[in-house]
């Protein structure tokens, strides 16, 4: 047995040893303060590169969220592209035609919506005046609440309450300094939705180029294919599924006697893409709705009908239409949809699910173990 690191040799029946060679010298082993800071220093890496790309989209949200919007969409009615192309149209005519089927399911939105909010909106004092009412109830446990409030404050010495101010500015002055933003974040949408449709496949085929090993360049094609099928094959579920409770809302509506139910139907219908946050705010206007339309307890009958419809939606119909293969952690979804809300507002809210499915598109791809038993697998879109 010999020491590592030594030379040996045998000559002439004699056992010459030579020094050490320094290549060969074995290093002492690193501490564990050592290791701990290694470590450390790669987190602090990893928590910097974070808050540096968190405050870049940020910083960069008027002109970031439109293009991600346009993206989702994109990949949306990317199957429409497909098909017209299939049918011998141009890339950049079925990148036109699906610019303007969007602005067509817009346009008539919008058209279903204007004669009734306008007969609504002079109802809101109606509503208001009705929330007043109700709140008169609470006075006196109010009273007792502020009373025992000033005791407190008697008994810690503590200061009087603070008076805010806040100071008015003028509507049409915020509206004008609104407006050239909104109109230009409407153009970069446009114009991303017909350059991202028409250079798809480009776009594709540019990032497979740069992947240098086969192996690699597999599990890219693998995440372009289950990132189109998954985030087309949701969006276009969902859509389904909230036209078909938007129709249900408003029936439920028409049936309970509240005035315009398509309206309230569209509305959930439109509200119902964003999740945990559509449904909350549809219920507070739907209890509105109820309170200047019915008396006494009939005015929980809007909000009554519509958590039932939205209860059947999510417990049912939902699970059986885009299956169980896609179903998400709802504390996953709630973390992404306060994040993209917290980055950039509605527009966050609603690519906050398609963007959770990218990235889950992403990590079972990359991830060896789920690669290795999809290895097996045929190159197709995942099954429902």
């Amino acid at each position: 047995m010999f020491a590592a690191g030594v030379d040996m040799r045998h000559d002439e029946g004699t056992m010459r040893y030579f020094q050490p060679n320094p290549a060969f010298v074995r290093l002492p082993p690193k501490l564990d303060i050592d290791v701990l800071l290694a470590v450390a220093a790669r987190l602090s890496l990893v928590l910097l590169a974070t808050i540096a790309a968190m405050v870049a989209l940020y910083l960069g949200r008027y002109i970031l969220s439109p293009v991600a919007l346009a993206i989702v969409i994109g990949l949306m009615f990317g199957p429409v592209a497909t098909r017209l192309e299939s049918r011998g149209a141009p890339k950049e005519l079925a990148a036109i035609l699906v610019v303007i089927l969007f602005f067509a399911l817009i346009a008539i939105g919008a058209v279903m919506f204007a004669v009734p909010l306008s007969v609504w909106a002079e109802k809101v004092p109606v509503i208001w005046q009705e929330l007043r009412q109700q709140l008169i109830a609470l006075k006196q446990p109010l009273e007792m609440l502020g009373a025992l409030q000033d005791q407190i404050r008697n008994i810690t010495g503590a200061a009087t309450a603070l008076s805010v101010k806040v100071e008015d500015g003028s509507t049409v002055q915020n509206i004008a300094f609104l407006a050239p933003a909104i109109f230009g974040q409407v153009l970069i949408f446009l114009a991303s939705l017909y350059f991202f449709v028409a250079t798809r496949n480009e776009i594709r085929a540019a990032i497979l180029s740069m992947c240098v090993g086969r192996r690699i360049r597999w599990r890219v094609a693998h995440v372009f294919r289950d990132v189109e099928a998954d985030v087309s094959r949701y969006l276009l579920s969902i859509t389904f599924i909230n036209a078909g409770m938007g129709i249900a809302v408003g029936l439920a509506m028409w049936l309970i006697g509240v005035p315009s139910p398509a309206l309230w139907g569209g509305l959930a219908a439109m509200l119902n893409y964003i999740i945990y946050i559509g449904p909350a705010l549809m219920t507070a206007i739907l209890f509105g709705v109820g309170l200047a339309t019915f008396n006494g307890y009939a005015v929980f009958l809007p909000v009554g009908a519509y958590l039932l419809i939205e209860l059947l939606e999510g417990q049912f119909v939902t699970p059986h239409v885009i299956g169980r293969t896609m179903t998400l952690n709802p504390f996953t979804v709630f973390l992404a949809l306060a994040f993209w809300l917290w980055i950039w507002g509605p527009i966050g809210g609603f690519i906050a699910v398609p963007f959770l499915l990218v990235l889950y598109a992403v990590i079972r791809n990359i991830l060896p173990h789920y690669t290795k038993a999809q290895r097996s697998k045929p190159f197709a879109p995942p099954p429902s």
